[in-house]
């Protein structure tokens, strides 16, 4: 299975989306809980040497993430909207706020449960079209495919 990525014309967003063959509270716990979502985040080579996540609305989630050359990137959203085990809502603490780097996002991650199988829905909120298109030019999705490709593996030995 693969991840399918749309970039509506028009709209800030950019939507992902995934089946997994696993079932809805299996996958909520792998992407909820530190100590799984180090495991998988980030494509093949990639660590994640910091993961703490407060799960709830208004907690926080600090992450690092460290790319197979050694470089480093600091993550830290905050979430904004938590229904265990369907819906979470973060955003970059500094969302809308930042000057330069890369774009930030709303990001909303849905879980539909199938049984055994779970569809796994993304909506990444930018704050303009322009900011959309640049982060679809930086491969704002490549990453997070990636990463999605690792939870699926770690999934069945879950």
């Amino acid at each position: 299975m693969t991840t399918l990525t749309e970039v509506p014309p028009g709209d800030a967003v950019i939507i992902m989306s995934r089946m997994y063959d696993a079932p809805r509270d299996l996958v909520w716990t792998a992407m909820t809980e530190p100590r799984h979502v180090a495991q998988w985040f980030g494509g093949p080579g990639f660590q994640n040497p910091v993961c703490e996540m407060d799960v709830r609305p208004g907690g926080r989630w600090h992450h690092v993430l460290v790319f197979p050359d050694g470089r480093e990137m600091v993550l830290d959203f905050i979430y904004l909207e938590v229904r265990k085990p369907e819906r979470l809502v973060w955003e970059h603490t500094d969302h809308g706020k930042r000057q330069d780097g890369p774009p930030t996002s709303r990001t909303t991650v849905t879980l539909e449960d199938l049984g055994d199988q779970t569809r796994w829905r993304m909506v990444a909120q930018f704050t303009s079209l322009a900011a959309r298109d640049l982060a679809v030019g930086m491969g704002f999705s490549g990453p997070i495919a990636a990463s999605n490709d690792r939870l699926a593996a770690y999934l069945k030995g879950m």
